[in-house]
């Protein structure tokens, strides 16, 4: 029976599983005037109290689809080989305005080919990932509060408390996360916690050959990421759903989705 806790369950591992697993090619309208990008509110204040607070800024201009960053976080991480902690996505964009979006294997391998039917007048890649968002639906869903915000800013899951609803996996407007098949709780990425609590960068960051890829803290008067998010005209994914999330984009387009 469709009602039966059990079977829902089992249901939405199953949805987890074929969201998180990276391998599709989407045909979407091109939106009208109406889907606006919208900018940064420039202040980004952050509790006094806080000694750190942490934001990552994605440059499109600068991705290239190599693959090293989604391959270097599964190594950092030992992510599961079915499921991403981050990916990436092409867009490919026809005369038509027709957008076709494809991320084979999250982006591990690069890509290969056109996957637009008609001629392609614009190309990009696309790095995405867990936003870490100030006002996030992931926490607010969990049962157990096994997902929660650090002071830092980070989202993370308690593996211990998890119990593998999934309820979070749904309630992710970017799909994020995932359930691990090995552990049955929740994943995603943790902007490599245990790197940036150190003083290190995220792994994706360190092997980006085009430093698409920045992470900083915005506490920092000296840090370069302030001035990046202030000054580049940066953009949040789906900022209609107020989820305030603290990986920002550069160049973004508004294809995007």
């Amino acid at each position: 029976m469709h009602n039966d806790p059990k079977n829902r369950r089992e249901f939405l591992k199953a949805c987890a599983a074929a969201g998180a697993a990276g391998v599709w090619v989407l045909l979407i309208p091109r939106p009208g005037a109406a889907q606006r990008v919208h900018h940064i509110d420039p202040s980004l204040q952050v509790p006094d109290w806080m000694d750190h607070y942490y934001a990552y800024v994605i440059d499109l201009n600068k991705c290239i689809g190599c693959g090293n960053c989604v391959r270097a976080c599964k190594r950092e991480n030992k992510v599961h080989e079915k499921f991403f902690r981050t990916w990436v996505e092409r867009y490919q964009i026809t005369d038509e305005d027709h957008v076709y979006v494809e991320s084979p294997n999250g982006g591990h391998d690069g890509f290969s080919g056109n996957v637009a039917h008609g001629k392609v007048t614009r190309s990009f890649f696309v790095p995405k990932m867990c936003n870490h968002c100030r006002n996030t639906p992931c926490t607010q869903v969990c049962p157990v509060h096994a997902s929660y915000q650090t002071p830092e800013g980070v989202i993370l899951v308690d593996k211990k408390r998890c119990i593998g609803c999934a309820y979070c996996v749904q309630a992710c407007p970017y799909g994020s996360r995932f359930i691990d098949p090995r552990t049955h709780t929740a994943d995603k990425c943790t902007w490599c916690y245990h790197r940036i609590t150190k003083g290190l960068l995220p792994a994706c960051v360190t092997v980006c050959p085009t430093n698409t890829r920045r992470f900083g803290d915005l506490k920092d008067e000296d840090d370069q990421i302030r001035e990046l998010i202030h000054n580049a005209r940066s953009s949040v994914l789906k900022p209609d759903l107020n989820t305030e999330p603290f990986c920002f984009y550069i160049g973004f387009d508004r294809a995007i989705r």
